[in-house]
């Protein structure tokens, strides 16, 4: 009864809206806060550099897994309740893999993912749902709380592990679930659960998954992700390397999650002027290029290359959620490739980490991993050519 009183109180838009936004910073800080700490997490449970990779791949496996039934979940028992389980399941994912002991990291790190799976595709159709009109503006306000709440993360989690140890630093991130817990449950108090889905998108009649054109958008947004969970997962490491303090790359890794929000206040007008996408997928792929040379050849700029690596990143991360509109003719299609996309996308960015840190361990040096990192950006450049052109499926 407290609870439906303290609803009544709140204004329904309001509530609905810090909910979203609340929703959405669950969906990056918990896995990305990792970055810093995994040197510490290397000492402390004795972790080679393949398997610390791990720790970031883990979650993106399950994100490509689990992401093709988390729309199977809402229609049953609605999207409310589907967004209450995987908060639950993220809460219960911190908990344990703050407990300490290896296994627990990486049992808590799949649960995690588990829950952003659910969370990552249910979002988008709830800003629809309750913002039909305004579906561009809430979209672009829940990716700045995304890229906020990871930069946050990213900065504190060094300092926080200074203080209070590793397991507390992240631990810390349950604040997020936490807070989205109450807002959702809160909601649910003042107008009950929606109702579950039970309207169908329908057949396409064309298979995505034979398009060569639909394979060229999967691709663009699947190097995108393979390079920027690498880095995500290793730049502090690489920073350290390279004489930075933890602290400092801590900052710089932070700072590049801010970076990434830029493109959400700008990308959408400049796209909108433009009779294709071409130019702007070469150059956000050029961007992370020259970013990751930069981090070879001029690594006193850190703080440049890790804005230009954010605004790279992105940038073409939107601006492939873009392309799944643009290159479709149906909503149908649009749902087809959506998921195709999410799933080859997550299941190809979870061997970024893990690459990454076996290149390192067999050569000694992330220069390997640097370099690997350009050739991708160069190959991204073009696919995203062919992504970009003015066609559908």
């Amino acid at each position: 009864m407290k609870q439906n009183r303290l609803a009544a109180q709140v204004n329904k838009p309001a509530l609905i809206f810090i909910s979203l936004l609340a929703i959405a910073t669950t969906l990056r800080a918990p896995i990305l806060g990792v970055g810093p700490l995994v040197q510490t997490l290397q000492s402390e449970l004795s972790l080679t550099s393949t398997m610390a990779g791990f720790i970031t791949a883990f979650p993106l496996i399950a994100l490509g897994l689990i992401a093709p039934f988390a729309g199977k979940l809402s229609r049953y028992i609605g999207f409310e309740k589907s967004i209450v389980i995987a908060l639950l399941i993220m809460i219960v994912g911190v908990c344990v893999r703050s407990a300490g002991q290896e296994w627990q990291l990486y049992f808590g790190t799949v649960l995690i993912g588990v829950s952003i799976a659910i969370g990552n595709v249910l979002l988008p159709g709830m800003v629809k749902r309750d913002f039909p009109n305004k579906i561009a503006k809430v979209t672009g306000n829940y990716g700045m709380a995304i890229g906020l709440s990871a930069a946050l993360t990213s900065a504190t989690a060094v300092p926080l592990m200074n203080y209070f140890g590793w397991q507390t630093a992240l631990a810390c991130s349950l604040i997020f679930p936490g807070i989205a817990l109450l807002l959702v449950t809160l909601r649910i108090g003042r107008e009950g659960n929606q109702s579950p889905v039970t309207t169908s998108l329908g057949k396409s009649n064309k298979n995505v998954w034979s398009s060569i054109l639909g394979w060229q958008v999967t691709l663009f947004m699947s190097l995108n992700s393979i390079i920027f969970y690498a880095i995500v997962t290793w730049l502090p490491s690489i920073l350290t390397d390279a004489g930075n303090t933890r602290e400092a790359a801590g900052s710089i890794h932070g700072f590049m999650q801010l970076a990434s929000i830029v493109p959400g206040l700008v990308l959408g007008p400049i796209v909108a002027r433009m009779k294709d996408q071409r130019i702007a997928a070469a150059l956000l792929s050029i961007l992370q290029l020259v970013a990751l040379g930069g981090f070879i050849y001029q690594p006193s700029f850190a703080f440049l290359w890790a804005f230009m690596f954010g605004m790279g990143s992105g940038g073409a991360l939107i601006l492939s959620l873009m392309f799944i509109g643009l290159r479709t003719s149906s909503p149908q299609e649009a749902a087809s490739l959506s998921g195709m996309a999410q799933c080859v996308n997550f299941l190809i960015g979870a061997f970024g980490p893990a690459l990454a840190g076996k290149m390192f361990a067999l050569s000694g040096s992330w220069l390997s991993t640097l370099y690997a990192g350009i050739l991708l950006a160069a190959i991204m450049a073009l696919v995203g050519i062919f992504a970009g052109r003015n066609k559908t499926i």
